[in-house]
């Protein structure tokens, strides 16, 4: 709860940002999600946690269509993201590149509202490029980014949402309000973007 009092601050809530959900917290939750087309229920959902972080109404609208690599790079670099790869090559078809190409529109959405929430300089490691695990919810999919270690980004992650446990290769895991998965690989973050 203190990561969305946080985001309803940005935009003048005023709250003390100590985790209660009382009635100053509820009504600040039922005003902001009336002011952006979002149903007032009070409840911080995933479309109302997208409309926080990035400021816009929070529907689908496409967030499960798949992106080029230019698109991609393009909603990155408008952001202020960085990417490298060990190739210097953007081929998803090579392990030692990193591609964006397949990347769902959702996943490209977190990656923008994370920036803008932590405030962190953030630089993508890992995108949709073979050499990845496998499964639904995978690389390959569009569903994750790898993004590089940093003390500003691992403070946000880790000062904001909740340890959730530890993955079965030992990552430690945080789980945002959206569903999305933050695992702790060492050398980078592993983000999985449900929502």
């Amino acid at each position: 709860m203190k990561a969305a009092q946080t985001q309803l601050n940005r935009y003048g809530a005023g709250l003390a940002v100590d985790g209660a959900f009382g009635d100053g917290t509820d009504a600040k939750v039922r005003s902001f999600q009336s002011s952006h087309s979002l149903d007032a229920d009070g409840i911080v959902g995933p479309d109302t946690w997208r409309a926080l972080v990035t400021g816009s109404a929070g529907g689908s609208g496409g967030s499960s269509g798949l992106l080029t690599h230019s698109q991609a790079a393009a909603i990155f670099t408008a952001a202020g993201i960085t990417w490298s790869s060990s190739g210097n090559c953007s081929d998803r078809n090579s392990s030692s590149c990193t591609s964006f190409d397949g990347l769902r529109q959702a996943s490209a959405d977190g990656a923008v509202a994370l920036r803008r929430a932590s405030g962190c300089a953030m630089n993508i490691t890992g995108g949709t490029e073979t050499g990845h695990a496998s499964g639904t919810y995978s690389h390959w999919n569009g569903y994750k980014l790898d993004f590089a270690m940093s003390s500003c980004l691992t403070g946000y992650i880790t000062g904001t949402f909740p340890y959730s446990g530890q993955r079965g290769d030992g990552a430690a895991l945080y789980t945002a309000p959206s569903g999305n998965i933050y695992a702790n690989e060492g050398n980078h973050w592993d983000v999985t973007f449900l929502n």
